[in-house]
């Protein structure tokens, strides 16, 4: 691939009040896209966006990836209660070509591209495929556009222009733009580079299981050769969250695997971020994420100077971070004595300080409950404390600053409804500036911190206008209160009575989401209460509905959709769950608003047994079947039909116009089937399966024996008596009532 060299780039307009200018211009091939900015670099942590392989025709497609990419990390906590601490911008870079280098295998053509991506790290045979790599040198001088940020106080993520799955870590992330996955390998990335997580994998090659761990203790806060009673004797590793639900499904514990070794080395979780694509950061990984986010800032911003004495007649102020889903704890102190107000500007003439030398002190702490450690919590990175010399003798000038707004929660997009919004003003000395909170035209109550109005406790719905004013200015807000809504389509199943599904196989699920806010909507889902997991399509196609199969379905290696306990690696147990399972999903809009969960049922059961014959059409009866499993495919047999000792029958959407008697029979299913007679099913030895259809007559089910295997009859239509006698185990109908006209007897007593 050719490098070309960096022209100029759009440089965007300076900010008012901390909000981002919507105007820029443009020259040469580079530009520069304000996505978010919360203040000025140099106090930000800086995510700033490359496109490579995107011909200037494909610049939608970049910005659409990054859209995608970033509603997707702001759904992830910590990123989405510390959104407000990035700056994000996107370098949109036209290419000469189309894609990157080696995509998908080292064969495939060299592309002229500003960054020269490439998989297999760089087409070397030696790599793997999905690493891919990118030009620090030229990335960094793109980067360098972005006006105030440095390698110091930014993390560059470069998109390359490809559906193949693949990605990196380190200070110059990257990952595929248009792969299924790839909005979910920028979270994980930056696990690596930001939080300094390792991976949790079993394996360092797909496909291969690795060996066990031999070396000693890891320096890995999330990985441990410590048992559970020495992690809580030696309060080491994760001993604080050990037996609490994980965020990424499960229980924290101590589970097998990682840092690519498949024995000797435990992780807190089975299956989190660092672990597979799609699930939450857990609690451990999500402490470690805080810290580093927040050390990225100074959560103490600015503040009265403090390099010499002042007078006790003046206002002393603090401005401090504001996270989107709370306020930072402020506590003053006077003389080693706490004042009692949460006010970010103080007053020292309203506290009749006595004669003499004293000593003020602001504290700021972050109260997150995401962290536990009391060492982090008293880091720089959650407490910061100013300190000022008060002298009653000193005079303080006047110094005038006419009351404006100088930064503030950004205004060019909506708030969700719980999240904290914040504005700072002008600082006089003599003074105030007062801030008044309006919602919709009505007053809001005052709090101990004017500065900023939490919006959670108003349980907001709909639409809203939030405003605030100090000396005449005035900035807006439109909140967001509307939740989003998902809606589920299945395959078509055995049988559906409401939201209860049987399947007997494979089935797709489709979530479709409904928002008011324009912007990519996340949607999710959970299965029998486990973590929360990402609904990105299918791994091959985005715009293909999710598969779920009794054991899982192997992509590259990795294994996606089995229903219940899941399946990661092809060495994990692939044995169907059979049984009820409750599938729950929600939609998260880009304002952050979590929709509703609404939840289905689907109950697995086995397959029908192989067919060594099947008939399908019109036959004439009477059907006797001495051997072998006979199938019945929407067939339609007049007359009687007889299974004798060790045969089977399993229909399929066929009618029997006569009576069914099986007798010792290994297995006989009657699938969404009709049967006009009696239907005695006696002493089978497999498999009594019954959902959907109707049933002319009588049924009696005796003596089956059936072994682990409980007979079933599901949403079955009896005109007629139903009994159940001496079968072991005893029917059961998978929470899908029956309909009998007849009397009921016996172990379907209740059916």
């Amino acid at each position: 691939m050719r490098r070309t060299a960096v022209v100029a780039a759009a440089v965007v307009a300076a900010t008012t009040a901390g909000l981002p200018a919507t105007a820029w211009a443009a020259t040469g091939d580079a530009r520069v896209v304000p996505v978010q900015v919360t203040g000025d670099p140099a106090q930000r942590f800086n995510l700033v966006f490359l496109g490579d392989g995107y011909t200037a025709a494909e610049l939608p497609e970049f910005r659409a990836n990054v859209d995608k990419h970033l509603n997707v990390l702001w759904t992830l906590e910590p990123f989405k209660s510390y959104r407000s601490y990035l700056n994000v911008y996107a370098v949109e870079i036209e290419s000469a070509e189309s894609g990157v280098d080696c995509d998908p295998g080292l064969d495939a053509p060299s592309r002229n591209t500003p960054l020269d991506m490439g998989f297999w790290g760089g087409c070397d045979p030696s790599s793997v495929q999905r690493l891919l790599t990118v030009d620090g040198t030229a990335a960094n001088r793109y980067a360098d556009l972005v006006p105030g940020t440095s390698p110091a106080n930014r993390q560059l993520l470069a998109l390359g222009n490809s559906d193949t799955y693949g990605g990196a870590g380190g200070t110059n992330a990257t990952a595929s733009g248009g792969n299924a996955l790839s909005a979910l390998i920028t979270p994980h990335e930056l696990g690596h580079s930001l939080g300094g997580l390792d991976d949790e994998y079993d394996y360092y090659q797909r496909g291969v299981h690795g060996l066990p761990y031999t070396g000693g203790e890891p320096d890995s806060v999330h990985h441990t050769l410590l048992t559970r009673a020495q992690m809580i004797s030696q309060r080491r590793k994760w001993w604080r969250w050990l037996g609490e639900r994980s965020e990424s499904g499960g229980v924290i514990g101590r589970h097998e695997g990682g840092l690519y070794s498949g024995s000797g080395v435990w992780k807190p979780s089975a299956h989190s971020m660092m672990r597979s694509l799609g699930y939450y950061f857990d609690q451990v990984s999500r402490e470690r994420m805080t810290e580093r986010i927040s050390a990225k800032t100074r959560i103490l911003q600015d503040s009265t100077p403090t390099a010499e004495p002042i007078g006790a007649d003046r206002v002393v102020w603090v401005e401090t971070m504001y996270p989107v889903s709370h306020q930072l704890d402020l506590t003053w102190t006077l003389d080693g004595r706490r004042l009692r107000t949460r006010a970010r500007a103080l007053d020292l003439s309203t506290l009749d300080i006595p004669p003499g030398v004293h000593r003020l002190r602001a504290t700021v702490v972050d109260p997150t409950p995401f962290v536990r450690d009391p060492a982090v919590r008293s880091s720089a990175a959650l407490t910061q404390s100013r300190t000022w010399t008060v002298d009653t003798a000193v005079t303080t000038p006047l110094e005038q600053a006419p009351a404006a707004f100088t930064l503030s929660t950004p205004t060019t997009d909506p708030v969700g409804a719980t999240d904290v919004v914040y504005v700072e003003t002008t600082h006089p000395t003599d003074r105030r500036h007062r801030v008044r909170w309006v919602l919709d035209g009505r007053p809001l109550r005052p709090s101990g911190n004017d500065r900023a109005v939490d919006l959670e406790p108003l349980r907001l719905t709909g639409s809203h206008t939030l405003t605030a004013a100090t000396g005449g200015h005035t900035l807006s807000w439109r909140i967001d209160a509307s939740v989003p809504d998902t809606s589920y389509s299945l395959s078509e199943p055995l049988l559906r009575r409401g939201r209860e599904h049987i399947v007997n196989g494979p089935f797709t699920m489709a979530l479709t989401g409904v928002d008011d806010t324009p912007g990519y909507l996340v949607r999710e889902f959970r299965t029998d209460g486990d973590g929360w997991y990402n609904y990105f399509g299918w791994p091959t196609d985005p715009d293909a509905p999710f598969l779920f199969t009794p054991s899982g379905t192997n992509i590259d290696d990795l294994v996606y959709g089995k229903l219940g306990r899941p399946r990661l690696s092809p060495w994990d147990d692939p044995t169907p769950d059979y049984g009820r399972h409750t599938i729950e999903h929600r939609a998260i809009d880009p304002s952050g608003n979590i929709g509703p969960a609404e939840e289905f049922a689907v109950t697995l059961i086995p397959p029908p047994p192989t067919c060594t014959r099947t008939v399908s059409g019109r036959v004439a009866g009477p059907l006797v079947l001495v051997n072998g499993v006979t199938c019945l495919d929407r067939a339609t047999v007049t007359g009687p039909v007889t299974v004798r000792r060790g045969a089977g029958l399993v229909a399929t959407r066929s009618t029997v116009s006569g009576p069914l008697t099986a007798t010792g029979a290994d297995a006989v299913e009657l699938l969404n089937s009709t049967v006009v007679g009696r239907l005695t099913v006696t002493a089978t030895r497999r498999d009594v399966t019954f959902v959907g259809g109707t049933v002319h007559g009588p049924v009696v089910l005796s003596g089956n024996r059936t072994g682990e295997r409980a007979p079933v009859l599901a949403g079955l239509a009896v005109r007629g008596p139903l009994a159940c006698v001496g079968n072991a185990p005893a029917p059961v109908d998978l929470e899908v009532s029956n309909e009998v006209t007849g009397p009921t007897a016996g172990q379907c007593a209740n059916f």
